[in-house]
């Protein structure tokens, strides 16, 4: 930029055009997946500290092996999701979240199994689904999503998420 002798700024056009958000094929990738899945754990075991209810008694009566039989089933549930979100293509896309569903379903009946009900599923669910959906609209500021790609993103992760949602549900009931 520089200033005229009357005083007027005048910026070059190829700044300015960089200013304007330009059109895209796709929504870029959501890469690095490892570590968003880490931080989307992170805030789900931080919601307590946060002033949010601790986690469900049922959580705490679990023994450290169904600890983390729980923590491995959500940390794969989670990388499904991210991984969903990345393809492209509606057969990749299909496959992804195909394998998720089932994996939702299973959640289910392993809550079940090990005595938890059916409100206290949905209520950890709810749980990862907030730290998931929020750190998915922090990926989309890092990656500097223009708002069309950022909400295009976030409506389809509350898609999946819905269906996984259902798919816990019907798992606990034995409906699978």
């Amino acid at each position: 930029m520089f200033v005229t002798p009357g005083g007027h700024r005048r910026f070059a056009r190829i700044v300015i055009e960089a200013l304007v958000p330009q059109p895209r094929s796709r929504r870029p990738p959501l890469t690095g997946l490892g570590a968003a899945a880490k931080r989307v754990a992170r805030v789900y075991r931080g919601a307590k500290a946060a002033g949010r209810p601790s986690a469900a008694p049922w959580l705490a009566a679990l023994s450290d092996v169904q600890r983390v039989e729980f923590r491995e089933r959500g940390h794969r549930l989670l990388e499904m999701l991210l991984e969903q979100l990345t393809e492209e293509g509606a057969q990749a896309t299909a496959g992804k979240l195909d394998e998720a569903t089932a994996a939702a379903t299973e959640y289910g009946q392993r809550a079940a199994a090990v005595g938890a009900s059916l409100s206290q599923a949905v209520e950890a669910f709810v749980r990862f689904r907030e730290a998931f959906i929020g750190e998915l609209a922090g990926i989309a500021r890092r990656r500097r999503l223009d708002t069309r790609e950022a909400t295009a993103l976030l409506v389809e992760a509350e898609t999946a998420v819905d269906r996984l949602l259902v798919a816990l549900m019907n798992g606990h009931a034995g409906q699978a």
